[in-house]
């Protein structure tokens, strides 16, 4: 989950600000390099709770729409 979404997210962040020149891929590998620890740490700290949270709010959306 992690990879996936750092990947994404880098490349189209450091695209947007930077540019796609000659030293696009050695910008977003640094980019990278430094996000995906931090995003790695995030979902593994927070994960539970994000699933807990989603749930109530889907099971609210569910119920409010029956």
């Amino acid at each position: 989950m992690s990879i996936c979404m750092v990947t994404a997210m880098t490349g189209v962040i450091t695209a947007i600000n930077t540019g796609l020149d000659n030293g696009f891929l050695a910008r977003w590998g640094k980019a990278f390099i430094i996000a995906w620890p931090i995003a790695f740490s995030l979902i593994f700290i927070l994960a539970v709770r994000v699933q807990r949270l989603a749930s109530r709010i889907c099971s609210r959306t569910s119920s409010a729409s029956q």
